[in-house]
């Protein structure tokens, strides 16, 4: 049996579940089906073995017509279409077929790297090699057991006597017996279990079998590092993709890899904002790297020898005292959430975060990984709401947004004085001395969205609404937009002969101007930042005032993201490199499209997830995009229109959020002329 099947032990449906790589193959029996939640187990043994006796396809309640005479007999055929209907993810139609029924919306396709989708490619993979682990050793795992077991029945014939019709179990009969058998195997939720964990998967999260069990399912485990044996509590069961959740509770034999003397926060392993206090920086590191390396196997489609081997993570230079930002909230009174509901707080309630699997707000009185100013501000404002908690009706979120000021060293020597910081809530602004002694930055805290903050990247000066989008972790930004510069342009001689040196730079998705003011100084023809949001647009023509750059070095357009590129339709696309640093959810189909179709010479891929990075960047490595997207955005014309393609120069990490399971990512490629 192949290795890729896995075997979904706590399944209501309790079949061998196909892989995502299998259900993506089109030359296979499941490639009819885009999930393999959506087989049924009928449906799954017919496409394995072929068994397309169509008297086999009636369930139960057709095979004997007792069923049909019964009064019964129209509730219970109906509760159980319902039941498997639930099973394969489909909503019930309750009215009638007409002219009046609603057109059923075209289904995206395209991987959104969302936590659970990264969740389930490492279990698969952790369940294939256990797997085949399991064959290395001689046994039979269970997952060929499953498979022999649904197998059907042959019945030989007997010499000198005619061939008999066997009565036996129908397959929906055998179903439902296993279906119960392993639905007694899921353990209790709240039953604690001893776990030994297996692998990190790249949320974060270790993944674990239960101690001494010959069972492979797999127990998602918070705070956990490979080679760990702890006590867990079983929480939830994901049945449909065949894993649990569980939450810590101790280590009972520690791996190598785990020192907790390294924790500095005393919240750890409860707050859900870091993972990795107890792990060296260097191995965090080295997992970060590998999370990069899995997302561009598990999301990218692409061949792996078009993907070049991926670089080292570039490290943070602060591991705690990095967050210039902290967003701290707080539960209004019971029944707040409801229309007309007036009554204040009675006393001051948690301020904080969220613990791990739970929503209920978690009281934090101090965040290590936070900068001074913003650890002082969150100080300063649980002081406040000790003494006006009575003023707030309903929940709230707080802003702590660090804002600096660069004060020059005086000429005579002295000590630069202190500036008038406000609207930051310290009383007293914390001074950071540059390390030469040429500046000194004060640092307040500002709790006013609406406020303007001013943040430093070496020279270069940026201000912001307070409570807009800018990157979190300040020092590492000096390196992070060094390589950018180091690796924006082509390297030397890498240009094919006659070729166009590169003269313009493109910044999609711009923001405030962050890459457009940083390299603008690499570009004879002018740097470009365009983004949909006008707010954004002032605010980057601000920061390239600050700067000291004109408009012939530096301007910024507000486009409609379906036209973003008809604004730069004048520029030499041999001449331009275009940076791309979208959200999470990365570039929609209609960018990508307007990208290729515009062909610059080559592209920065900057991203804070990598795996929509890896989606998007096999689209632009293969030219199109309807086999990513779907149907719905398959341009009829595609093929008819100019498409570049790219090759990936280089891929690399960068660890902007020490301690936890997030990386940033930067892809560089170049067009591939034809």
């Amino acid at each position: 049996m192949s290795a890729t099947v896995r075997l979904l032990s706590f399944s209501s449906r309790s079949f061998i579940k196909p892989t995502i790589s299998q259900l993506a193959s089109p030359n296979n029996k499941f490639s009819g089906f885009r999930s393999a939640s959506q087989l049924t187990a009928e449906a799954f043994k017919k496409a394995l073995f072929d068994n397309s006796d169509s008297k086999k396809k009636d369930n139960k309640y057709h095979k004997d017509n007792k069923y049909r005479k019964d009064k019964g007999f129209k509730k219970n055929y109906n509760d159980f279409h319902k039941h498997e209907d639930d099973k394969m993810g489909k909503r019930q139609f309750n009215g009638k077929p007409g002219k009046f029924r609603k057109k059923q919306k075209k289904v995206v396709v395209a991987s959104e790297g969302s936590p659970e989708e990264v969740l389930l490619h490492d279990i698969n993979a952790l369940l294939e090699t256990l797997t085949v682990a399991d064959v290395a050793d001689g046994g039979v795992t269970e997952a060929q057991a499953q498979v022999e077991e649904a197998k059907p029945e042959v019945v030989e014939k007997v010499e000198g006597e005619e061939e008999k019709a066997v009565e036996e179990k129908t397959e929906e009969d055998k179903e439902e017996d296993k279906a119960a058998e392993t639905k007694s195997e899921l353990l209790p939720q709240g039953t604690e279990i001893e776990a030994e964990i297996l692998s990190l998967s790249s949320t974060g999260d270790g993944l674990a079998k239960q101690k001494d069990s010959k069972s492979n399912h797999i127990f998602v485990i918070p705070f956990t590092v490979p080679g760990d044996i702890v006590k867990a509590r079983v929480y939830r069961h994901v049945e449909q993709d065949g894993y649990s959740h569980a939450d810590f509770l101790e280590v009972l034999t520690p791996s190598p890899l785990r020192d907790d003397s390294r924790i500095q926060c005393k919240y750890f392993a409860k707050c859900s904002g870091c993972q990795f206090q107890m792990l060296d920086y260097s191995e965090q590191l080295k997992h970060k790297r590998n999370i990069v390396v899995k997302a561009y196997k598990n999301f990218s489609n692409l061949a792996p020898e078009l993907v070049p081997e991926i670089l080292d993570t570039i490290g943070s230079p602060l591991q705690y005292g990095y967050r210039t930002k902290l967003t701290p909230h707080f539960d209004g009174p019971p029944g707040a959430n409801r229309r007309g509901f007036k009554k204040p707080l009675e006393e001051m309630p948690p301020i904080g975060f969220t613990p791990k699997g739970l929503r209920k707000v978690m009281d934090i009185e101090d965040c290590p990984i936070a900068t001074d100013a913003v650890r002082a501000g969150l100080k300063a404002e649980r002081e406040r709401m000790s003494k006006e908690f009575a003023s707030y009706t309903r929940g709230a979120t707080i802003l702590l947004r660090e804002s600096t000021k660069r004060v020059p060293k005086p000429a005579d020597g002295s000590s630069p004085a202190v500036p008038d910081l406000k609207p930051g809530v310290l009383s007293t602004p914390i001074a950071t001395p540059a390390a030469d002694g040429s500046y000194t930055d004060f640092k307040t805290c500002i709790t006013d969205n609406n406020a303007t903050s001013t943040e430093y990247i070496d020279n270069f000066i940026f201000q912001n609404p307070a409570g807009s989008f800018f990157q979190n972790n300040n020092s590492i930004l000096s390196p992070f937009t060094d390589h950018i510069r180091q690796h924006i342009l082509p390297p030397p001689g890498s240009l094919p002969e006659g070729a166009k040196p590169i003269k313009n730079l493109i910044d999609a998705y711009s923001g405030s101007g962050l890459f457009t003011i940083t390299q603008s100084s690499l570009f004879p023809g002018g740097s470009i930042g365009i983004d949909i949001a006008d707010k954004s647009i002032d605010f980057a023509r601000r920061n390239a005032r600050l700067n000291g750059l004109d408009e012939s070095q530096c301007k910024f357009i507000a486009a409609d993201a379906p036209k973003l590129f008809e604004s730069v339709a004048g520029l030499d696309a041999d001449e331009t490199v275009v940076v791309l640093d979208p959200p999470r959810k990365g570039c929609d189909a209609s960018f990508l499209r307007q990208l290729m179709q515009f062909a610059p010479r080559r592209v920065v891929y900057v991203s804070c997830n990598v795996h929509t990075q890896a989606r998007d960047v096999g689209v632009l490595v293969r030219g199109r995009v309807g086999d990513t997207f779907g149907e719905a955005f398959v341009d009829p014309t595609e093929s008819e229109k100019k498409m570049s393609r790219y090759v990936i120069e280089s891929i690399r990490g960068f660890d902007f959020f020490p301690q936890t399971g997030h990386v940033e990512g930067v892809a560089i490629l170049n067009r591939v002329d034809e």
